[in-house]
């Protein structure tokens, strides 16, 4: 009996058991993804309704080719549960789910409303087209009663229909951004009859004020989502408390009326989230929030306001707040009022972000403003001033505090009674005295910043075991420690530029392992890298020794690598400026960006000649001692974007290796003063991403290639200057039409200049650009790596490097080569040279007459030429000129009077034997007969003479303050201002000696009478 008992329970045990892994096994199935499994047979009539569907549809990628009736097709395919993006309920069979967000790839638009046979689909539950593009809603979509989840990329008017659905439960609708016929809503009548909706999203909707006015909320939402619409002005507030549940309403990237703002923020009184961010707001910000006991988090940053007053005013009726951000909005007024404004919120307030505004004044000591519960403040880029308010140490819980880019002043006091802050950044303020007073007892401390400020002294840190990031830069710190001690912190980032560490090598610094990034430049440390320093450096990605006085040769010291580093991530090191010899190493080429710029580096060949790939993206190893050649192959195995090897002295042919792919992608090259010989290397016309080319002072004698113009269309910068280039300058340069400055100077060139200049685009039209020429690359998802490009250019005479403006500068310097003819009046076309040198030439003829078209023209040398004629009068329009040499040619006739040309010195005008007036000592014919003539008049003569000479002296004046400030003219908005004040000043003078001039001879002929 007994085991026929036992034997019973087992059966039932068994029974039991199969039942649940049974009913497992159809969940399982029902939630499995509908490409890892095989569902039920699909119901023939919805199975037609979806091919139906599908001929209204425009798929160019195929990504509905499982959607068939081809019986030849693969099996699985004729049962539509197995098509792509359909989901089918395990037991029904019905469809239940269509689904094309989940394929990234799906690129499907048409008009959903050309066929209507989705009708037949009466169980589907889930339809979501994001991610495609589709025309108008159709109002079919209203008998789709089961659906609970709705996504639609549509355009057009919102049907009614859609207020039949009231079992959905999210509903997002939104157009396209590039879509011109966006989604209208005029009418949002049907939006009430949802009563299941939890979720509404929209974006770049176009609002009419009717449809906004006739938005009511369905009593169960619980979030709101709306942004990229425009939000107009409302004359009524229909839906004030209409959602007795709408937690979350967030209002982003719109361009909204301040009356909608109203409308929306009085739409529920128990909000509890608030997103308002980066909006347009056409109008002052209102006081519209009412007393809101439910809110616990602002977030309101980023918004373009005209006025904030009624933001702030509607702040003071918010009193359980946890979370407040109104960074980025321009908010006025004293962070005092702020705190006042604030009060209500001081029990419950733990996050309060006012950073990017326009707050000012003092922080006044008050400890009924102390926050209790505060934990981050975030007070940076505002204008606040004064010492370090006492009554922050105040804040017992306060965890992050950042006081950066403001004007505070003073000593930082005893910060050991904010216990448990983590993260304090002072940086960019005028703090000053001995810095780590206040800090040093922070046992909880992890991030300080204190870099640009003016401490002074000694810094200790020897108190804060949990720190992992310091940035103690541009101070007047000395770090002391002991020489035997050890810090109770790892770093991860360690910055202490400027920071005076030297002479000696930090030795503390072999005690961590664990840094990342470090920065120890400009710190006048001298002597070797010590041996020890390769045991720190297994996981920086960036190194920064530049601009200290280290030298001998470099030991060996691993960069970040490995299977945990990844591959996208750059690696930065910089060890410039120093006094580094003999061989660059191999193991540098980890690095992605290397700068070993002013050393004394004398061999590239290890770097540069390996036979693996280079990781090494940006390379700057000029202005070293690279000495010998350069074999063939040397560069074959490189990836450069930017490769700097000018002012050397490697000689040798170029190698063809540089571009010898089809495809480069280097954009800076720059080989300048060195030694190189030979022919023009033809595998440059591969290099078609170039921007600056530099090959100037090297002595490559070939004629120049036709193919420059055709090959490198990107050309922003090309030096060939000083080598021995011969031939015409090919008329295929035209395609140049970004070229910025262009120096074929001291060579052998002959010929004609062309005339198609004109068409160097950059030259022509207004600069759109910056003041830098840039390259930058990304491997994505990284950060993006920015090079800003320094050239040499020889500006007024003179050789100097430029950086921060290259950008601006437009520049032909065709000098010293053997160009004769005429110069090409379309040169008068390029409006925005600042420079032209075509001296020491063989040009002949006149100076185009429209010369003084070029406004913008700061230094012109013509000299050394057979140029002959008149110096046009135009010429003196030119306002910004202060650079001038017409010298050693065959001009005649008078100088232009009365215009700045007077005030520039004679030698600008010397060897021109028929060429008069001032400022030569020759006279030019006829004007000792003038001069005789006003000598006949009763005490003029003084008067005379100081109307001849008037301009003259006041051109010298002005030439002497274009002369002194002309490198301030390379700023265009110092240009303009200075170009409208010239202009001005000789209309007045203009008037004045005019007036002045008749006014003495109205007085000669009273005399004489």
């Amino acid at each position: 009996m007994l085991k026929m008992n036992m034997m019973m329970k087992m059966m039932i045990v068994a029974v039991l058991v199969l039942i649940m892994v049974g009913n497992m096994e159809s969940r399982s199935t029902n939630s499995v993804n509908y490409y890892d499994h095989e569902q039920g047979q699909c119901i023939e009539k919805e199975k037609q309704a979806l091919l139906n569907f599908k001929t209204a549809l425009d798929d160019p990628g195929k990504n509905l080719s499982s959607w068939t009736n081809n019986p030849n097709n693969n099996s699985n395919n004729q049962n539509c549960c197995n098509w792509r993006g359909i989901t089918c309920d395990s037991q029904t069979n019905h469809i239940i789910k269509i689904d094309f967000s989940s394929v990234y790839e799906i690129n499907i638009n048409g008009v959903i409303n050309g066929s209507s046979s989705l009708v037949e689909l009466e169980s589907l539950e889930y339809l979501n087209f994001s991610g495609q593009k589709f025309t108008q809603i159709p109002k079919f979509l209203g008998a789709l009663k089961n659906l609970i989840h709705l996504v639609l990329p549509i355009s057009g008017v919102i049907p009614y229909e859609l207020g039949n659905l009231t079992k959905l439960e999210y509903l997002a609708l939104y157009s396209s951004s590039s879509d011109q016929n966006k989604m209208v809503v005029d009418n949002f009548g049907w939006l009430s009859h949802l009563t299941s909706l939890s979720d509404f999203v929209l974006a770049n909707v176009n609002f009419t004020t009717s449809g906004l006015e006739s938005f009511r909320a369905p009593s169960s939402l619980l979030s709101l989502r709306i942004s990229k619409s425009i939000l107009p002005k409302v004359d009524t507030f229909p839906f004030s408390n209409s959602s007795n549940f709408l937690e979350t309403l967030s209002l982003t990237q719109n361009s909204i009326h301040p009356d909608a703002i109203t409308l929306f923020l009085n739409s529920s009184m128990n909000l509890i989230d608030l997103t308002f961010q980066e909006n347009i707001i056409n109008g002052s910000f209102p006081n519209s929030f009412g007393h809101k006991d439910y809110l616990r988090n602002v977030y309101m940053s980023n918004n373009e306001v005209g006025s904030s007053k009624g933001l702030l005013k509607s702040l003071r009726n918010l009193s359980n707040l946890i979370i407040l951000d109104i960074s980025m909005n321009n908010i006025g007024g004293t962070i005092h009022d702020l705190f006042e404004t604030l009060s209500s919120t001081k029990n419950s307030l733990e996050v309060l972000r006012l950073s990017s505004n326009k707050l000012k004044g003092l922080i006044l000591d008050d400890s009924e403003k102390t926050f209790p519960s505060l934990k981050y403040l975030d007070l940076g880029y505002n204008l606040v001033e004064g010492p370090f308010p006492n009554c922050l140490s105040q804040f017992p819980n306060l965890d992050e505090l950042y006081l950066n880019n403001n004007n505070f002043t003073g000593l930082l006091p005893d910060l050991s009674s904010m216990f448990n802050l983590k993260v304090f950044n002072g940086a960019h303020n005028n703090f000053n005295g001995t810095s780590s007073y206040g800090i040093a007892q922070l046992y909880h401390l992890v991030r300080l910043d204190v870099s640009w400020n003016s401490f002074n002294g000694e810094f200790s840190l020897q108190d804060c075991p949990s720190l992992k990031f310091l940035d103690i830069s541009y101070n007047s710190v000395r770090l002391k420690f002991k020489s035997n001690w050890v810090p109770s912190f790892q770093l991860s980032n360690l910055m202490l530029s400027s920071s005076k560490l030297g002479p000696k090598f930090p030795h503390w610094l072999q005690t961590q392992f664990n840094l990342s990034y470090l920065d120890i430049s400009n710190d006048e440390i001298s002597g070797l890298i010590p041996s020890w320093f390769g045991n720190i450096t297994s996981k920086l990605y960036y190194l920064n020794m530049s601009c200290n006085l280290l030298g001998g040769t470099l030991p060996n010291f691993p960069l970040q690598s490995g299977p945990f580093f990844p591959s996208y991530e750059p690696i930065y090191v910089d060890l410039s400026f120093n006094k580094f010899q003999g061989s660059i190493p191999h193991f540098l080429s980890n690095a992605t960006v290397l700068y070993l710029s002013n050393n004394k580096f004398n061999d590239c060949k290890p770097f540069l000649c390996q036979t693996i790939d280079i990781e090494t993206l940006f390379l700057d190893i000029s202005y070293n001692h690279l000495f010998g050649s350069l074999p063939s192959d040397c560069l074959k195995n490189t990836h450069f974007f930017v490769l700097k090897l000018n002012n050397n002295r490697l000689f040798g042919e170029i190698p063809n290796s540089i571009c010898s792919s089809s495809y480069s992608s280097i954009e800076t090259l720059q080989l300048g003063h060195n030694n190189f010989s030979g022919k023009f290397p033809s595998t440059l016309k591969n290099c078609t991403q170039l921007q600056v080319l530099d090959l100037g002072d090297n002595n490559l004698e070939d004629a120049l290639p036709l193919w420059i113009g055709e090959a490198l269309t990107d050309l922003v910068f090309l030096s060939l200057k000083s080598n021995q280039l011969y031939g015409n300058v090919p008329l295929n340069l035209r395609y140049l039409t970004k070229i910025q400055i262009l120096d074929l100077s001291q060579n052998n060139l002959s010929g004609s200049i062309p005339s198609c200049f004109e068409n160097f685009t950059s030259m022509v039209e207004e600069p759109i650009y910056g003041s830098t020429i840039l390259v930058f690359f990304r491997r994505f998802p990284g950060p993006f790596i920015f090079f800003h490009n320094i050239a040499s250019i020889v500006w007024k005479g003179t050789e100097y490097e430029y950086r921060k403006n290259l950008g601006l500068l437009r520049i032909i310097d065709l000098s010293s080569n053997k160009l004769n003819g005429e110069i090409p009046i379309e040169v008068t076309n390029l409006v925005q040279l600042v420079q032209l040198n075509l001296s020491r030439n063989e040009l002949s003829g006149n100076i185009p007459k429209k010369m003084g078209s070029l406004s913008k023209l700061e230094s012109l040398d013509l000299s050394h030429n057979k140029l002959s004629g008149k110096i046009p009068t135009s010429l003196g329009e030119v306002s910004m000129l202060d650079y001038l040499d017409l010298s050693n040619n065959k001009l005649s006739g008078r100088i232009p009077t009365s215009t700045q040309l007077q005030s520039f010195n004679a030698s600008s005008y010397a060897k021109n034997f028929a060429l008069c007036g001032v400022p030569l000592t020759s006279s030019c014919p006829g004007d000792e007969t003038s001069l005789q003539s006003f000598s006949t008049s009763n005490g003029s003569e003084n008067d005379d003479k100081w109307f001849n000479m008037s301009s003259v002296y006041m051109g010298i004046g002005v030439g002497f303050f274009i002369g002194f400030c002309g490198n301030f003219m390379l700023d265009n908005s110092w240009r303009f201002a200075y170009l409208q004040f010239m202009l001005i000043l000789r209309g007045w003078l203009y008037k004045m000696i005019t007036l002045m001039k008749g006014a003495a001879l109205m007085g000669k002929k009273l005399a004489w009478h």
